[in-house]
């Protein structure tokens, strides 16, 4: 059967179980089991025949979805938050993990933009980050301290700015994807530019290593979060331009629905690199350097693995009590 066929087929029953997940047709427990049971043949017929089809890519959604509805226990409800970072958030990430992969590539093309303009072009940084910010920074580096931007003001004060600020940035690269993702690409390369002849420019002045030790103890999980971030505002980007089987609108709604709970979950992230950054990164070239690896990796490993590795092994537990409850 062409795909073509199979979707005008079934496209009215899909939506139709669309409405029950969303709460706007009641279903009792036979009948939810009946259509669930009758979404996995169709996702069965569609892993055969059009495996690498965004078809089976939304029968899984579905049928994933659906079954979080018929078996969610007590205890999940109990734990709503817990149940949010710990399943839902995972399995959207999972989902929609291409464009974290689109995120990280813009991200590294244009950081090396920033890295190769500032290479090239000695004023560049001087653009990008303003004079007088360069030319404290130089004194900083001078007298021995490349991160003494960071001590000054005092620590919750510092802290509770950047936190703000940090939100802020991540809140434009998101909602800027409702212009078809240009918005958030145009902010991540402003983000990332900077941040490339931020680092070159450590770097040409023989203190890159006295600002690693400090820049990435709260950076690792603002750059990554940034990245998640852009990610967000592509997967809202995309619902626009590319509805598939749904309206334009019905595909912006699930866009937006499930784009906002993955930029939700980068919130305490952010919140954390603000916290490290207003007390702790002021510290950094006193502290001893195992223990500004230990943040360093530590915070890579932690925030890497919540993104990266987690939603597979989520998505496989998932599928495989699917599969369970289905037999």
């Amino acid at each position: 059967m062409r795909e073509v066929y199979f979707i005008k087929q079934n496209k009215e029953k899909w939506l139709g179980i669309e409405q029950v997940i969303q709460g706007k047709i009641k279903k009792n427990p036979d009948d939810l089991s009946s259509l669930y049971i009758n979404l996995i043949n169709d996702l069965s017929f569609a892993q055969t025949y059009y495996p690498k089809s965004n078809t089976t890519v939304y029968l899984n959604h579905l049928s994933s979805q659906i079954f979080q509805k018929i078996y969610k226990t007590k205890r999940v409800e109990e734990n709503r938050l817990l149940y949010f970072f710990k399943t839902e958030v995972p399995l959207l990430v999972y989902q929609y993990r291409k464009y974290l992969g689109y995120a990280f590539l813009f991200f590294t093309l244009f950081t090396l933009i920033g890295v190769l303009s500032a290479n090239h072009d000695k004023d560049f940084v001087n653009i990008i980050l303003g004079e007088g910010y360069v030319n404290q920074t130089i004194e900083n580096i001078k007298s021995g301290n490349a991160v003494g931007v960071y001590q000054s003001g005092s620590t919750w004060g510092s802290t509770i700015g950047i936190i703000f600020n940090n939100i802020g940035v991540g809140a434009k690269l998101y909602i800027y994807g409702i212009f078809g993702g240009v918005g958030t690409l145009w902010a991540l390369s402003s983000n990332s530019v900077m941040l490339g002849a931020f680092q070159y420019f450590f770097y040409d002045y023989g203190a890159l290593q006295d600002s690693a030790r400090g820049i990435w103890l709260h950076g690792v999980f603002e750059i990554f979060s940034m990245v998640v971030e852009a990610m967000c505002g592509l997967i809202l980007g995309a619902s626009i331009l590319f509805p598939r089987t749904f309206s334009r609108f019905n595909s912006f709604k699930n866009g937006f629905k499930d784009s906002f709970k993955i930029f939700l979950s980068t919130v305490p992230f952010t919140i954390c690199a603000g916290i490290i950054e207003g007390y702790v990164t002021r510290h950094a070239l006193k502290m001893p350097l195992f223990l500004n690896l230990i943040i360093i990796f530590g915070s890579l490993f932690l925030i890497g693995f919540y993104y990266c590795i987690y939603p597979s092994i989520v998505n496989r537990k998932t599928n495989t009590q699917i599969h369970d409850a289905v037999l």
